[in-house]
């Protein structure tokens, strides 16, 4: 799987867009057809892998969200301020979405890319991570762009291997460094905490002094 996403990394042809537009012209004529039936309106459209793709083992969001700093937060208002970019389940369909996305090394700010399981929210308190914790990393200035690849490409190509432990990553970019993490469902379970550490020392090829925090989310609620 990891060889696909190099191989189809740069084969991104683009004609995705006549797609989207006859997709938009057939949800339209759908709910033209769906207004007698109001439950069926709020459903979602389940995204699926296109013909001939390379589905993956999960679909997967992407999100983003910036804030003034030293402005307080609340996690009413940090879920106010996050906004889904879109979701997608093969390759083909990551490619087309990070590709036209601006790389962490050129956003300014406070700003950050999440990049969740489809259906977790990247929040401390979704169900799916409130008994876990993540590892930090944090980088100097000119890395993020490759780490946040290097990380995203081994999470959404099973590299980590810790079944269903990985929840999601995020890079957050800030004005003296910028920081990498991952997250995981478990934080009491040392095994896979452990293996998920390795495993982002060799896939970010990080020097053997690079120091790395475990935060379980309760610590960073508190």
């Amino acid at each position: 799987l990891l060889f696909l996403f190099t191989r189809l990394k740069d084969d991104d042809s683009g004609d995705h867009d006549q797609n989207e537009e006859n997709n938009t012209q057939k949800d339209s004529e759908k709910e033209k057809n769906d207004r007698e039936k109001p439950q069926s309106t709020t459903k979602r459209k389940a995204v699926v892998p296109g013909p001939a793709e390379h589905p993956l083992q999960y679909n997967y969001t992407f999100w983003y969200s910036r804030r003034t700093p030293g402005r307080p937060t609340s996690s009413q208002s940090y879920e106010q301020n996050i906004k889904q970019i879109g979701t997608f389940a093969s390759v083909e369909q990551f490619w087309r979405f990070y590709s036209h996305m601006v790389r962490p090394g050129d956003l300014t700010g406070h700003s950050d890319f999440h990049l969740f399981k489809e259906g977790i929210k990247p929040m401390w308190e979704d169900d799916a991570n409130k008994n876990g914790g993540k590892w930090i990393i944090r980088l100097r200035k000119g890395l993020a762009s490759r780490c946040w690849e290097n990380l995203i490409l081994a999470m959404l190509g099973e590299q980590f291997m810790v079944g269903e432990e990985i929840c999601g990553a995020v890079v957050s970019v800030r004005f003296q460094e910028d920081i990498i993490s991952i997250w995981n469902k478990t934080a009491s379970d040392q095994a896979t905490t452990a293996r998920i550490r390795d495993t982002l020392r060799r896939v970010l090829n990080l020097p053997p002094n690079t120091i790395m925090e475990y935060k379980t989310h309760t610590d960073s609620i508190k």
